[in-house]
């Protein structure tokens, strides 16, 4: 060992014990997060980790930015194994995977060294041009700090040309250190043994050897204090992610309501979960969810991203205080009036918050709750957790709340609806139709096949009763022996869980359940997208577990069995733009069934996509309360997506969801147009036979 290995090795030994430091202490502030269990289901959490980390299924979405960055990142990967080699090397200079690989392996990772650090190099010149140069919207706004991300790309560079000229100068002083397989090495050595003689080859060979393995422990210790610290977590954050499953996807978290605890929800750091914390850290700033987030769109001040983001501020800035923390002397001086870690430790920092100090009401309640944020995040963040869960305490705690929704919870608590409707009204849309309830059927000693959930807008909204009619029609048409609630049914709480009023949720949800459990309901139905997941996925929380179908899947089913009574199709081809609900498609993964079912029951029919389709639709701007809420800030959410289904030139729009009816309805008219809405149900009806 010479002394270059021993001084080598103590800098070896100081730069993974710093960075062991700083690990310990980035996994001390996550502990100031309350507990949630991510360790079940492993091969499912495996399989996001290959899928969505490993082979960057997601980030795929966007065409130009998701191929530069899934190249970097497989450069890392594989260049990992070579930055491994020469930190061994420098300590044990005889150290070599040649010695441990058979031959064929081993010339294959020796190439792949020199294939994939041109291919690095090549990916990041370009995302300095496109961050420098082309200036990407979505990588603007929210006070971004631009010079670490340049900081980052630089050092990545740095690394690949050092790689590269340390091993041409190597070849340039020794032809036959390295095999063929180093095409682009050779190719400079080959330059280089041109340019000068072996000895002046040997002493630069060295220079950049030293450079290059100084440059990865730099960048090591760098990432810590730097927000590409996702390198580190980005994958450890998938695998502990709920968002593409386990679980239900887009479920929230029950509450212990009973819970001796001073304030529900979170308006602190120290209130949100430990995986929470972990997004924060894994954020790699890219801009996507706030780029498909529909509040932003439209000019609000929601952005996602800046949710994240002021989340690991907030983190850093609150624990080093909570954990008595003295290793964070290199982050970046604080916001929100503390200057200095003096400042810091002081009752300032303790003195503010994450909720009105970092994130403010306005952006709280611009939220849809549509989870395009969440689909889009190529690192499987949940930012809406941490919205609903802030709205929670908005609700619970501080009685916070837009004003518009007052009514909407007295309506909820005393009426079983959002609207100051009559239960005994709920059946009015019978009428006629001679459709028994629950209640006339178990007095007959009957059971029905299914329970028609009608909910509360194909209840009480005129044009949603249309819905619920056609609907009806089909299942008599088909045979089905079904039954409604009638004046029994009452809304399951999904509007209030969603506007962060827990304490309502669960009474409504419980009531809910002893209503269907008490007639022993097994299948339900339902036109409303919003009943179909808060009664198929989050009334199992509390002891709700029932088969819940949603209307078009039900429909696309019996048309596929030839149950439906079609006539024949007749006239002018009809062309349809179809608009996905939210609560179908990201958050039940129903995209086709509605669309089939239209195919099915009009042949004739031309099916034209907007667009933003299917898991990049838009949202109608109903979702998340929004329905209740007034729209004051920007352009309407509804009005951007009518326009963009107008402008597919369809003859008619179709939807499965009576806020999106409604919502699509409002921006139809207003935008001057008489093209018709139409529930899918109603294009079916209108095919039968009469």
């Amino acid at each position: 060992m010479t002394a270059g290995n021993i001084v080598f090795l103590f800098i070896l030994i100081v730069a993974v014990g710093f960075f062991s430091l700083n690990v310990q202490r980035l996994v001390s502030y996550l502990q100031i997060g309350h507990p949630d269990a991510r360790t079940g289901h492993p091969f499912t959490r495996l399989r996001n980790v290959f899928e969505i980390g490993i082979a960057q299924k997601k980030i795929f979405r966007d065409p130009v930015a998701g191929p530069m960055h899934a190249l970097i990142f497989w450069g890392f990967m594989v260049l990992t194994a070579g930055t491994l080699e020469i930190l061994i090397a420098g300590v044990y200079p005889a150290f070599s995977f040649e010695a441990l690989l058979p031959k064929t392996i081993y010339t294959v990772y020796s190439a792949s060294q020199d294939m994939f650090a041109v291919v690095v190099l090549a990916a990041v010149s370009f995302a300095l041009y496109r961050r420098m140069v082309l200036h990407p919207r979505r990588l603007d706004g929210d006070d971004l700090e631009h010079t670490d991300a340049l900081i980052i790309l630089s050092m990545i560079a740095g690394l690949m040309i050092t790689l590269l000229l340390s091993n041409a100068f190597m070849l340039a002083a020794f032809p036959q250190a390295m095999g063929p397989e180093k095409v682009v090495s050779h190719q400079l050595g080959s330059a280089f043994a041109h340019m000068m003689d072996p000895r002046t080859a040997l002493a630069r060979y060295h220079i950049f050897w030293w450079a290059h393995a100084l440059l990865i422990l730099a960048f090591l210790n760098y990432l810590p204090y730097s927000k590409h610290l996702h390198v580190i977590t980005s994958l450890i954050n998938v695998y502990f992610s709920n968002t593409s499953g386990p679980g239900v996807k887009g479920a929230m978290r029950s509450m212990d309501l009973e819970a001796d605890v001073e304030s529900f929800g979170a308006s602190d750091v120290e209130q949100l979960s430990w995986k929470n914390l972990l997004d924060g850290y894994s954020c790699t700033e890219c801009g996507r969810c706030t780029a498909a987030c529909p509040a932003n769109i439209t000019g609000k001040l929601l952005s996602p991203r800046k949710i994240v983001i002021n989340t690991r501020q907030r983190l850093m800035e609150k624990a080093p205080v909570m954990t008595g923390d003295r290793m964070d002397f290199m982050r970046p001086a604080l916001s929100h009036g503390v200057e200095s870690y003096e400042a810091a430790t002081s009752d300032e920092v303790l003195g503010h918050r994450l909720l009105d100090s970092y994130i403010t009401e306005e952006e709280l309640w611009a939220c849809t709750s549509c989870r395009a944020c969440v689909v889009e995040c190529p690192v499987s963040i949940d930012q809406l957790d941490i919205i609903n869960e802030m709205r929670r305490n908005l609700v619970l705690t501080e009685s916070r709340f837009p004003a518009e929704l007052q009514p909407v919870f007295e309506s909820l608590e005393r009426n079983g609806s959002p609207w100051a409707f009559s239960a005994a009204d709920r059946a009015g849309w019978t009428e006629g139709l001679d459709i028994p309830t629950m209640a006339q059927m178990r007095e007959r000693g009957e059971k029905p096949d299914i329970l028609f959930w009608v909910g509360c807008m194909g209840s009480f909204d005129d044009r949603a009763k249309k819905i619920t009619v056609a609907f009806a029609h089909i299942l008599r048409a088909c045979g089905i022996n079904f039954a409604i609630l009638g004046q029994e049914e009452a809304c399951h709480g999904d509007p209030a869980r969603r506007m962060g009023n827990e304490y309502l949720y669960q009474i409504l949800a419980k009531n809910t359940i002893e209503t269907l459990d008490r007639y022993e309901v097994t299948t339900i139905v339902t036109h409303c997208p919003h009943c179909f997941h808060q009664m198929g996925n989050e009334l199992p929380q509390f002891g709700g577990n029932y088969e819940v179908i949603h209307h078009s899947t039900y429909i696309e089913r019996l048309l596929q069995d030839a149950r439906v009574p079609l006539r024949s199709a007749e006239g002018q081809k009809l062309t349809v733009a179809y608009h996905d609900s939210c609560y179908l498609g990201r958050y039940n993964d129903v995209y086709d069934a509605p669309r089939q079912a239209m195919k099915r029951a009009l042949p004739v029919i031309e099916l034209i996509e907007a667009p933003r389709t299917k898991d990049r639709g838009l949202c109608c701007g109903a979702g998340g309360g929004r329905m209740f809420m007034e729209e004051n800030t920007g352009k309407r959410i509804n009005a951007e997506r009518t326009e963009e289904l107008l402008a597919t030139g369809a003859a008619a729009l179709a939807v499965a969801c009576p806020f999106c009816m409604t919502m699509l309805t409002d921006g139809v008219k207003a935008n001057g147009s008489e093209v018709p809405v139409y529930d899918i149900s109603e294009i079916v009806a209108g095919q039968l036979q009469a």
